[in-house]
């Protein structure tokens, strides 16, 4: 099994930084790049995104990218829609460095997943994907966390996890990369689709009906474009949706609960905004029926107001739910 010893994590927000102190508590050397890392490093706290939680010494933090590109492996913590940009700045790694994408969602404009960007934009790298139910303020707590670390190949998607791997963080290994991807794209979605039930005070029968009819389009969508069963069932499918569609900690149930509410749209990115016209248009191509992203798609786009896309939901013909 390969040996990782220094891990970058390149993105020095809320996921970043707990990511950061996951893979120092697994025992590991981090490097940890950020933008604007200067205060950080001084203050040795991500005073913006994690108040109170320190950063140990032993960690560099660092605006300087050179400082990752010796790496072992670099976990690519930035939001989806900047992967692209951020990932030509890792040109000069050396071939075939494990890089884990740590971002869920699709690239506005080419609806293209984080590894076929990772592809164009840095090829020499090995991709892996980090995904799960984790919320970044339990993760730099140190509260029991399990995610999925996926790669193409079983043995890097293991000595990824032993290398992050701790008595408070759990990665299980998969190969389903596609799989892992679909469930953390597509569940950022159906968490606005929670959020705004929530909002709307539409009641926790609605609630727990978005969750298992949302998963079921996820599935659908998931299956048709090749991913496996029990991929979308773990971690990063159902378990991830679970925990999005029911916190205000997460960006996605925030935002819709803001929609629902009527309150004004909190700063923090979601990133199911930018998916939900993705979801929907690539449902159509495959031919998957998915009312719920179709609802939220054109909610976010103002063609449909929430009341009339609640009764639209519950007037559609009915049938069995298998179908």
């Amino acid at each position: 099994m390969m040996t990782i010893d220094h891990i970058a994590v390149v993105g020095a927000g809320a996921w970043g930084s707990a990511l950061a102190l996951a893979a120092h508590r697994a025992g590991r050397r981090v490097t940890l790049w950020g933008r604007n890392a200067a205060d950080m490093a001084a203050s040795r706290e991500n005073a913006a995104h994690l108040p109170g939680v320190k950063l140990p010494d032993a960690m560099l933090v660092t605006d300087r990218v050179e400082a990752v590109l010796s790496a072992d492996a670099i976990l690519l913590a930035t939001p989806a829609q900047t992967v692209r940009e951020v990932a030509g700045r890792l040109e000069a790694i050396r071939e075939d460095t494990p890089v884990v994408l740590c971002a869920k969602g699709l690239e506005r404009g080419t609806a293209k997943r984080m590894t076929e960007v990772l592809a164009e934009a840095l090829p020499p790298a090995a991709p892996a994907v980090l995904s799960g139910p984790s919320f970044a303020v339990d993760v730099a707590r140190g509260l029991p966390t399990a995610v999925t670390i996926a790669a193409t190949e079983l043995k890097l998607a293991m000595a990824l996890c032993h290398a992050l791997g701790s008595a408070s963080f759990r990665p299980y290994a998969e190969t389903d990369m596609l799989g892992v991807e679909i469930g953390g794209a597509f569940k950022n979605v159906l968490a606005i689709a929670a959020g705004i039930v929530a909002g709307r005070e539409f009641g926790a029968s609605a609630s727990a009906a978005v969750i298992a009819r949302g998963f079921a389009e996820l599935r659908r969508l998931g299956e048709a474009q090749g991913a496996l069963p029990e991929t979308l069932m773990g971690l990063s499918g159902l378990g991830d949706l679970v925990l999005t569609c029911s916190s205000v900690q997460s960006r996605n149930f925030a935002y819709g609960h803001a929609l629902g509410s009527g309150a004004a749209l909190p700063p923090a990115l979601a990133e199911g905004a930018a998916t939900a016209p993705v979801a929907r248009d690539l449902a159509r191509r495959l031919g998957v029926p998915m009312p719920i992203t179709e609802a939220v798609a054109a909610i976010l786009d103002g063609t449909l107001s929430i009341d009339a896309a609640a009764e639209a939901l519950m007037l559609r013909p009915l049938k069995r739910e298998v179908d």
